[in-house]
């Protein structure tokens, strides 16, 4: 079977074409830019692409088109589409029928945290001989892939966004898990949704496809959570919790959380000792320990997995170093996580500046929902650098205010590298948060540090 993806360059429609080649079927796909990594990932597997969205590429008359959510009525590849009669379907409606189908599905929902809680219980479950498959919105460094379809259970993160221009249902109901997992619930996908109480219903409607035999593990913390659950659920709840009164919970043993206990039923059932760090991510390896125990694996075994997880990619990453120098990659892209991954830094020790480089990239932030908030977030750090985009229809300068004459606000990535650069010394580390490429401001970044001190 012929597969064409629309919007294949995405970590999700990306691993859904991996799945699909791995499976047999000839795939190509589109997107707007067409650029590494993907882009190399995909054609290594023998995916061909096409850069832009001409509905020319149609007339290669594929058995099924693939429609990522990227896509609007009014595209004229869209509307050439629905002309053809060719048949279509979403990216998450091929995955339920052609790949989840008949497995035991593991279903990592939330805010905050579903790509690396996901990793986790996939490499847990890997390191317990189950063979795993997964889709994973990121790229587990211990995997070194953001998809694989596996032998065994089928881990999935799942977004709660919309699906597609033909089903505006969040992807998540199409999966059918019988293990949920639910890390956070705050308001986000402020495009999407309007508020707080339209992504817990679509979370509710989650809730009502896991069958009574299944499991859900969920933040007992987590207020919004428990408000959701309390609409209704048919299904065995085992909940979690760092702090709060919980089923299991983490007893932290060092203060950037790098080694922590796991209790259940108030009894240690196991250590973490890791290169983790952040609180966040003491809860994220609780909740992954927690839901494979639902799964069959000891939770001894789980935490000693753990020790051996290598972290995923864009969490809180370190590109490299430079003039004593470190530059670190992280996805952060809602206030909560900003705040997060700053504490995780402060928590590790150390006398160097933390100096935190923002670029409000997705819609919810583009849309101004969170502005109020990133102050805030952003209060922990020693020096802060924001990045005011074109098109973006509020200013930084208020929250550079609050902050007072610690922030900046700089329009151009080549300015903003060049003043950065400049204003750095030896032990500061630095945190860049984006969920895009923000103009390879990374490697920019290193690079003028290493003209500086050569």
């Amino acid at each position: 079977m012929h597969l064409h993806i629309l919007g294949i360059c995405g970590t999700f429609m990306g691993g859904i074409a991996a799945l699909a080649r791995a499976a047999g079927h000839r795939v190509t796909g589109s997107d707007a830019s067409v650029y590494p990594p993907m882009s190399t990932q995909l054609e290594a597997e023998g995916i061909s692409l096409i850069e832009g969205y001409d509905p020319a590429q149609l007339d290669m008359r594929p058995d099924v088109v693939v429609v990522g959510n990227v896509m609007s009525r009014g595209k004229p590849i869209v509307e050439r589409l629905l002309d053809s009669g060719l048949p279509y379907t979403s990216g998450p409606q091929w995955l339920a029928e052609n790949v989840l189908r008949g497995r035991e599905v593991a279903a990592i929902a939330g805010t905050h945290g579903k790509t690396t809680t996901s990793s986790m219980l996939a490499w847990i479950l890997e390191c317990a001989g189950r063979g795993p498959g997964f889709l994973i919105g990121g790229v587990p460094a211990n995997f070194g892939v953001t998809a694989r379809a596996g032998s065994g259970p089928f881990v999935i993160e799942a977004d709660e966004y919309d699906t597609a221009f033909f089903d505006k249902r969040a992807k998540f109901v199409h999966y059918r898990p019988r293990h949920l997992l639910l890390t956070n619930l705050e308001y986000d996908h402020a495009d999407i949704y309007p508020d707080l109480a339209a992504i817990q219903r679509q979370f509710h409607h989650l809730v009502r496809t896991v069958p009574p035999s299944g499991r859900i593990t969920w933040n007992a913390a987590d207020g919004n959570l428990g408000a959701t659950l309390a609409m209704g659920s048919w299904t065995p709840l085992v909940g979690f919790a760092r702090e709060a009164a919980a089923e299991w919970r983490a007893r932290v043993a060092a203060p950037d959380g790098g080694v922590f206990e796991v209790l259940h039923a108030d009894a240690v059932a196991g250590t973490v000792r890791w290169p983790l760090i952040g609180m966040h991510n003491v809860e994220n390896g609780l909740a992954a320990v927690a839901c494979a125990a639902g799964m069959g694996v000891p939770a001894g075994d789980a935490c000693d997995a753990l020790a051996r997880f290598a972290g995923v990619k864009r969490r809180l990453e370190l590109r490299g170093e430079a003039g004593g120098i470190r530059v670190y990659d992280d996805f952060a892209h809602h206030p909560t996580a900003v705040s997060l991954t700053i504490d995780g830094l402060r928590r590790q020790g150390g006398q160097g500046r933390i100096v935190a480089v923002l670029e409000p990239r997705s819609n919810t932030m583009r849309l101004g929902v969170h502005r109020e908030e990133l102050a805030e977030a952003l209060a922990r750090a020693d020096d802060v650098w924001l990045y005011q985009p074109a098109g973006l229809d509020w200013n930084l300068e208020g929250v550079a205010a609050a902050l007072g004459g610690r922030a900046h606000v700089m329009a151009e990535v080549p300015a903003l590298v060049a003043a950065l650069a400049a204003a750095l010394r030896a032990g500061d580390r630095v945190v860049v948060m984006s969920n895009g490429g923000f103009g390879g401001l990374h490697e920019r970044l290193l690079a003028a540090l290493r003209s500086r001190t050569a």
